[in-house]
């Protein structure tokens, strides 16, 4: 791997490169379009939700009141509900692409103890005035977590994950991602299909609480 300054460091390109400073850094342009990891992570978020809902609202009606009709109709409701958000998360990914230009833009960097996984300033400018948007919107319209979602998109755009804080590292190769997970931080590592397994094996060997 190349050694050059930190300075002097081309973010432009994709593979890593090892840093004069001990730190490896570069740049991944994600296709939006193409890779469905983001679509994948947002809806399930929302599946969650309705499946931690129905656990509870069914509990309710079959061990508490034994309804059984109740049940069957909350079933319903509940996959009437996961179809209505794979198409607005869909749809809403689209959108994102379309403001972002069909990719997602990161820069990593690594080294011993950590990985920092960042939006690219350029492309951060827009996040801002996406969120901004959302913001007031969501204030204008009465919806408080709109609003207070627009505000952290637009004031978050890094993520920074200790290694010994990980308890799992799961690599999904045709995605091009590893996800680096630990206790409310769940990061997305992604890498060009030639630097995969160093990346993969540097950070599993730092991880020594990961599964």
């Amino acid at each position: 791997m190349e050694m050059e300054s930190k300075v002097d460091v081309d973010y432009e390109g994709s593979e890593v490169r090892l840093c004069t400073d001990g730190k490896y850094r570069w740049k991944y342009d994600l296709n939006m379009i193409t890779n469905p990891i983001i679509y994948i992570t947002v809806f399930k978020i929302f599946l969650y939700i309705i499946l931690g809902g129905f656990v509870i609202a069914g509990t309710f009606f079959f061990a508490i009141k034994g309804d059984w009709e109740g049940l069957l109709n909350l079933a319903k409701i509940s996959l009437f509900g996961m179809a209505l958000f794979a198409i607005l998360t869909f749809l809403g990914v689209l959108l994102v692409a379309a403001f972002y230009g069909g990719k997602y833009e990161v820069l990593f960097e690594m080294d011993e103890t950590q990985i920092v996984h960042e939006q690219h300033p350029k492309q951060f400018k827009k996040a801002k005035k996406l969120g901004a948007i959302t913001a007031v919107a969501g204030a204008a319209s009465g919806r408080l977590t709109t609003a207070g979602a627009g505000a952290l998109a637009a004031a978050h755009n890094k993520s920074v994950t200790e290694f010994e804080k990980v308890r799992r590292v799961k690599p999904l190769r045709g995605l091009h991602v590893i996800k680096v997970n630990a206790p409310f931080d769940h990061n997305q590592v992604y890498t060009r299909d030639e630097d995969f397994d160093f990346v993969y094996d540097f950070i599993m060997s730092r991880c020594t609480n990961a599964k």
